[in-house]
């Protein structure tokens, strides 16, 4: 209870978590990042206090009919498959959660709401972030009517040999590849086998 948990997408990120960490005082305040290198973006001067659980969208497309919520450093592999979901005729939102507890409700139903699938993506094992997600997602009756599918990526619950973190996201399947094609399974049409996606 009272926990805020931060996940940064990359070495920007992670400047402004750690200057919400020093300037929140109502309880107590973790922030996650995995070893390895960052993705060699553009670090500020001086880190900026995020608003405690509030995600923020970072790609945008009026005919999106994918969503891809990433919790963690998954972003940048999230980008790159919107980028080839979209020179296949998916247009996708893509966006980063920032935080998992609390979680972003607004931005979280409003994703649910106005596409076709929604992907979860995270660093962490089953009954995470992912789950969370799901349960808000009942609990407030976004998947009564069926018309969002969701799909939570996870790495899996299996042990997995030391080696690269690249390497080892392509073996869990938390990679750009993995999440086009968990996304082009979930589609409609293509559950329906009626495909009307151009598929390289």
């Amino acid at each position: 209870p009272n926990m805020t948990v931060m996940a940064a997408a990359d070495e920007a990120e992670l400047v402004h978590m750690v200057a919400t960490a020093h300037a929140h005082d109502s309880g107590p305040i973790a922030l996650r990042y995995p070893r390895g290198e960052g993705v060699g973006v553009e670090l500020p001067e001086r880190g900026a206090v995020l608003p405690v659980g509030k995600g923020r969208v970072v790609r945008k497309d009026a005919e999106a009919r994918v969503a891809i919520l990433s919790l963690g450093t998954r972003l940048a592999e999230a980008l790159k498959a919107a980028d080839t979901l979209a020179e296949q005729g998916v247009a996708v939102t893509v966006a980063d959660a920032r935080f998992a507890k609390p979680l972003d409700e607004a931005l979280i139903l409003d994703l649910a709401q106005s596409h076709e699938v929604l992907i979860t993506i995270e660093e962490g094992s089953r009954g995470g972030f992912g789950a969370m997600v799901l349960h808000l997602l009942s609990e407030k009756g976004a998947l009564d009517a069926g018309r969002v599918r969701v799909r939570t990526m996870t790495l899996p619950d299996t042990y997995q040999d030391h080696d690269s973190p690249e390497k080892m996201y392509a073996e869990a399947g938390l990679d750009a590849a993995s999440i086009v094609k968990t996304a082009l399974d979930t589609l409609p049409e293509r559950k329906e086998g009626r495909s009307r996606l151009r598929l390289a």
